[in-house]
């Protein structure tokens, strides 16, 4: 049996099992590898010459030792940062992840759209000009939080997201009482969106970029793999880049994502 396509989906933390899940839903039969660099989690807050650095430094070992087809950066801080870097270093396509701001516009009823990300992807220059060039029109309300993002992370360890908490980060989006429509600009925050609609004031429309990636790492491979059976089976490996208990507390949640096996990358 020839080896079917093996994608790699990489990330800082677990945001990016979001992007995975997208991708294990429109693609079977594939060979998926989850690596998490846990060892400079979170990006948000790094500069931007040490995420090229690290990123570079990270994904040539990966590639080394996981011989990809197509690569997956499932982070928006690092999309908007390292992209152009990446290509110009790797043979394999590379497909980023940017905030879905375009989609928002086309949907929004009301014009005025939220954009929730990490403080950092809110704040970059790359950021505002998509919302130049798609949302140009719209109001956009901007709210960035790395707390969020934690929520998020202690979630698939166990740890039930509080309302209250969530419900106050969320506030600053609802002030606007037009507003009908959110992105979600951070690979995390899809992992919590049922807790984010349970503390949402009302009734909206969330947009993340997974269905879009999904679509496009279809389109770069193929609708069938090569060598691809008739077999259905999806198989899931999930590499981090530092050992910690954190990790062992992951175990059962990346069993969600059919992830059955653990290796480390010391880096």
């Amino acid at each position: 049996m020839t080896q079917a396509n093996r994608i790699l989906v990489f990330d800082s933390g677990v945001g990016g099992l979001s992007i995975l899940d997208a991708i294990k839903q429109r693609l079977s039969g594939r060979e998926f590898v989850y690596a998490s660099d846990n060892a400079a989690f979170p990006y948000g807050v790094k500069s931007q010459a040490f995420l090229i650095e690290r990123v570079d430094a990270v994904l040539k070992a990966l590639i080394k030792q996981v011989q990809p087809d197509i690569i997956v950066v499932a982070c928006n801080t690092a999309s908007t940062l390292v992209l152009p870097s990446i290509r110009d270093h790797f043979k394999s396509p590379v497909v980023g992840v940017v905030p879905a701001i375009k989609p928002a516009a086309e949907q929004t009823r009301s014009g005025v759209i939220g954009l929730l990300g990490t403080p950092g992807t809110v704040a970059r220059e790359y950021t505002q000009q998509l919302i130049n060039e798609f949302a140009g029109s719209n109001t956009v309300v901007k709210v960035g939080s790395s707390r969020l993002v934690d929520i998020a992370e202690l979630a698939l360890r166990g740890i039930t997201p509080d309302s209250t908490e969530l419900g106050k980060i969320l506030a600053p989006l609802f002030a606007d009482d037009r507003l009908d429509t959110i992105v979600l600009a951070c690979t995390h925050f899809p992992l919590i969106i049922e807790d984010l609609k349970a503390a949402s004031p009302r009734l909206v429309n969330w947009i993340d970029s997974g269905a879009a990636i999904a679509r496009r790492v279809e389109s770069l491979l193929g609708t069938n793999p090569r060598g691809q059976t008739d077999s259905c089976t999806t198989n899931c490996q999930a590499i981090f880049t530092k050992a910690s208990n954190e990790v062992d507390k992951l175990q059962a949640a990346l069993l969600n994502f059919d992830c059955h096996s653990i290796s480390f990358l010391e880096m």
